[in-house]
């Protein structure tokens, strides 16, 4: 029965990251097909059977009002949160409704525009307000916060004064200096996106290094003895690890007599202990910045979620190449070198270098998708799915489920 509601929206998320730089919310957002309504119930229902609660907040970004009413009417308290588009509050009826789900104890989310704050007396209806910055206020946090690196964060009142209020969410901020700033000095709940491209700007004349923390992670793992599956799990939560992993297990030093052409395949030739060995050498090297724990989670999600549109009667070796595609797909933001290049220094099949330089083959079709919905706009992901001709309950029941596991 989930299949009808299901294929009657177009889903796509924005991850939430914390001052951890971990996802403590996802925005998932909803947008129904012009063909019909959606029954808000079923909807609600088929999102707590495959997208169940966990400790992160389940954001619901509803782009109908229409669907945000019955939404309101029928969501249980304390499940999964609403966000509220301020421009909305102008019609009473709906507005009615946002108080009435308050008092129910459903949680809100008040969104509005660049440097817009809510109306005083809509400020107790809402659990977390949803802002983003205009330029003027951007420029304002940079300088507050660049005194506040000058004086040691020991100014008085009034010397810095930042219009980046603490305890709310967070969108478009475009610089690591501001989301640095939002997160760490000014205690904002969440950040949602990440300005990637700046993050890795830093690193143009270095090399980035794996996260310090997977490969201790790893290392623990290999001395609880923890199954071959758990392993590869964990090591493909690691992209750059990945990458390396293969490049080593195919390298002249082993002198292996095939090659290698998947992380378990390396796994199951090389051994623990010869692993863990590997696993100490980088150890020196590795990175402890925070800052690309979100974009290492990104490349990871858009890689889980093509493992699960792939999942439908696919054996288990191509699922892992699907797999594979996926944090490949990306690697070079994390090597900053050539995407092709990286690609042809591991013996990977065709399909997967065809779908990720090529956009053809039979894992094309997921890759684009699993890209689409990372944007969040509804219009190009349905354009993708119906070019692919991808249904839109499978696309959305891989996506939640993802999401799930993820969590």
């Amino acid at each position: 029965m989930s299949n009808s509601v299901l294929g009657s929206v177009t889903m796509g998320y924005q991850p939430v990251w914390n001052a951890w730089r971990q996802r403590c919310a996802t925005r998932l957002v909803v947008e129904p097909h012009l063909s019909g309504a959606v029954d808000a119930q079923h909807l609600l229902h088929t999102l707590h059977e495959l997208w169940p609660a966990s400790l992160e907040a389940q954001i619901l970004v509803v782009r109908t009002p229409a669907l945000l009413s019955d939404l309101l009417d029928h969501t249980p308290a304390q499940s999964l949160w609403l966000e509220v588009p301020d421009a909305w509050l102008g019609d009473a009826l709906l507005a009615g409704r946002v108080r009435k789900a308050q008092q129910r104890g459903v949680r809100l989310l008040w969104r509005g525009e660049a440097g817009q704050p809510p109306a005083a007396e809509l400020q107790g209806l809402f659990h977390k307000t949803l802002r983003s910055i205009t330029p003027h206020d951007a420029l304002a946090a940079l300088r507050a916060a660049l005194q506040r690196s000058h004086d040691g964060g020991t100014a008085g009142p009034g010397a810095w004064v930042s219009p980046i209020v603490p305890g709310a969410l967070y969108e478009g901020l475009a610089s690591q200096a501001l989301v640095e700033h939002a997160l760490d000095h000014q205690a904002v709940w969440g950040v949602a996106g990440w300005p990637t491209e700046e993050m890795l700007y830093g690193y143009r004349y270095k090399q980035i290094q794996p996260a310090r923390q997977l490969l201790l992670d790893l290392v623990h793992a290999i001395d609880a003895d923890e199954s071959l599956e758990a392993l590869e799990h964990r090591m493909g939560n690691e992209p750059l690890l990945s990458y390396r992993f293969l490049r080593y297990a195919n390298s002249a030093a082993l002198s292996l007599r095939t090659e290698i052409g998947s992380v378990r395949q390396g796994l199951m030739t090389l051994g623990y202990s010869r692993l863990r060995a590997w696993l100490m050498e980088q150890m020196p090297h590795a990175s402890s910045d925070a800052n690309l724990q979100p974009i290492r989670a990104a490349i990871v999600l858009r890689a889980r979620i093509m493992e699960r549109l792939a999942d439908a009667g696919i054996e288990d070796e191509l699922r892992r190449e699907v797999f594979l595609c996926g944090i490949f797909s990306q690697v070079d933001l994390l090597l900053g070198e050539n995407l092709g290049a990286a690609l042809h220094r591991l013996p990977l099949p065709g399909r997967v270098a065809s779908a990720i330089l090529g956009q053809t083959g039979p894992y094309a079709p997921w890759l684009e998708a699993a890209s689409a919905l990372e944007s969040g706009n509804t219009k190009v992901i349905r354009d993708v799915c119906r070019a692919h001709d991808l249904q839109a309950d499978e696309v959305n029941r891989a996506l939640l489920r993802s999401l799930a596991a993820a969590a």
